[in-house]
């Protein structure tokens, strides 16, 4: 199945039968990615009288709870309502979801401090022109399916540069995805610089722009314009477990030569 579409007045046709999952699987257990020293995700049976949800254990269906916490066991989508004072949830902020979206490969740079840090200038470099996309896809190198299941608390892994989130903000980038545990350091003493520079909170909140977090992008993927699908749980939270997923596009004209 073929999509068409226009972008800033450019044809593009959109393959919607290749889908390019971006997500983590959500799995019980410690096998799998975790962060902020979060308990890992569990699920159980409903166990009511002579009933048992779980047909591994004779039950006649399976029918399990799920304990889990968005932000620290695997990829999730959240709006600002996950550092303002004031109410937003996830389902209300975020309305749309498909996205023109750009892939970036970035390399965090060393500071003197020892912090790994996405900054402004790799951006500057890398999307000189942001016209064309709403979304921002960062994967960070090294990239392997460590990611899948690596349990990063305590290990003060990458962030984000707040200037860096600041030029996203001033150049129209709406949502952005990244396949780190958060685009602040993991201590900031609750600063959150980064998270308050890209939803520009509180002097000018934009409600409507999302962060993602703990995807992972497989290398072979390119760096490309992509169609992004975002998925989320109808959850009336400021986060909710998410899918979002890429889908390759190309320009009509090279379609034809």
């Amino acid at each position: 199945m073929h999509l068409d579409l226009i972008v800033q007045g450019r044809p593009y046709r959109c393959d919607l039968s290749r889908p390019l999952d971006i997500s983590i699987p959500l799995q019980p257990g410690l096998d799998t990615v975790n962060c902020f020293y979060a308990p890992p995700m569990e699920a159980w049976p409903v166990v009511a009288g002579s009933f048992i949800g779980a047909t591994a254990q004779g039950g006649p269906v399976n029918f399990f709870n799920i304990k889990i916490n968005p932000h620290g066991n695997g990829t999730h989508t959240e709006c600002v309502g996950h550092i303002a004072l004031e109410t937003y949830t996830i389902n209300q902020c975020l309305r749309q979801f498909h996205f023109p979206a750009r892939l970036v490969t970035v390399f965090p740079q060393r500071l003197d401090n020892g912090d790994r840090v996405i900054l402004r200038s790799q951006l500057e470099e890398a999307l000189p022109d942001t016209t064309d996309i709403k979304a921002l896809v960062l994967r960070t190198m090294p990239n392997d399916d460590l990611k899948l299941r690596t349990n990063y608390s305590g290990a003060n892994p990458p962030y984000l540069h707040h200037d860096a989130a600041t030029w996203m903000a001033d150049n129209g980038i709406d949502h952005l995805l990244i396949d780190l545990p958060s685009v602040d350091r993991e201590e900031d003493g609750g600063q959150l610089l980064a998270h308050k520079a890209f939803w520009q909170y509180p002097q000018h909140t934009r409600s409507n722009c999302t962060i993602s977090e703990l995807i992972y992008v497989n290398n072979s993927i390119p760096d490309g314009l992509y169609l992004l699908n975002l998925q989320i749980a109808s959850f009336e939270l400021d986060v909710s477990p998410s899918k979002p997923v890429l889908y390759n596009v190309l320009m009509m004209n090279l379609l034809m030569c």
